[in-house]
């Protein structure tokens, strides 16, 4: 028997630093995907280092682990979640529910050293091709938004590759703290914003991840000069912090035309081969 599980790439419009904190969060999968094939009918475990020491954490019997992935890694698309997302589902034979997003995160944190919430496993898991996926973290709900045709979204290397297990990853934050109170609200606005509104608050969301201490001034300065830029709503860092992929929203696709637009894509899937 095997099982592959095909996991999307995450993009976070707006909601940083607030799963762990009980907040909101408004993220969508693109189209960058990792597929992870298990093969049960072996007698060893046969893999990656990594992925072998992952899958046993996640109670995995023996198997062969193959892994293909167009996720960049380090970028803030969530490359690591993802790999924990397909393990986890081709462990359990199960995809679509929280005891699976709750496995993915628990080896991530063992194994990887990464303290993450739940954002990246429940964007996945629950995304629905052109919609957005509201997630409320108090009660792990989550509520679809349809995306307008007006919300056009570039992605925008920094140039600094990072690993969250060695930075400032998961400040320790309340949900009472004055980024998560402002995160949220700004997460509410964004639900019904229109493209100007939006970018809008995506620029007040990089100013506080500034407050917040988890950017860095070239990165900051990149994110100035997009902002500024003619066609650019607006802009901010993307993921946990510290480098990875600026998000732009522009007003037309000829605005940075050498960077495609990124769509909404659908959620991670699980096929079961006899």
């Amino acid at each position: 028997m095997r099982r592959r599980a095909t996991v999307p790439a995450r993009v976070n419009i707006i909601g940083e630093h607030t799963d762990y904190a009980g907040g909101l969060a408004l993220p969508f999968t693109i189209k960058n995907r990792l597929v992870l094939e298990a093969n049960f009918s072996t007698t060893e475990y046969i893999g990656d280092a990594t992925i072998i020491e992952l899958w046993k954490e996640a109670g995995g019997p023996v198997a062969e682990l193959k892994l293909q992935s167009d996720i960049p890694i380090g970028k803030g698309l969530s490359s690591s979640a993802a790999l924990c997302i397909a393990i986890a589902s081709c462990v359990t034979g199960q995809l679509a529910n929280m005891q699976t997003c709750h496995l993915a995160q628990q080896i991530e944190h063992r194994v990887l050293g990464t303290k993450c919430g739940l954002l990246d496993q429940m964007a996945m898991v629950y995304a629905k091709q052109g919609y957005a996926t509201m997630i409320n973290f108090s009660t792990n709900s989550v509520e679809k938004i349809e995306m307008p045709r007006t919300w056009k979204f570039k992605l925008i290397d920094s140039g600094i590759h990072r690993k969250l297990a060695d930075t400032n990853y998961g400040p320790n934050l309340s949900k009472n703290s004055d980024h998560v109170i402002a995160e949220n609200n700004r997460v509410m606005q964004a639900q019904n914003a229109s493209a100007e509104e939006l970018g809008d608050l995506l620029n007040k969301s990089h100013e506080s991840l500034i407050n917040l201490g988890v950017s860095l001034p070239s990165i900051d300065s990149k994110v100035s000069e997009l902002q500024q830029m003619n066609g650019v709503l607006g802009a901010r860092m993307m993921g946990g912090g510290f480098g990875g992929m600026i998000l732009v929203l522009v007003n037309d696709e000829t605005v940075l035309p050498e960077y495609p637009l990124v769509e909404s894509s659908g959620p991670a899937t699980l096929e079961i081969i006899l």
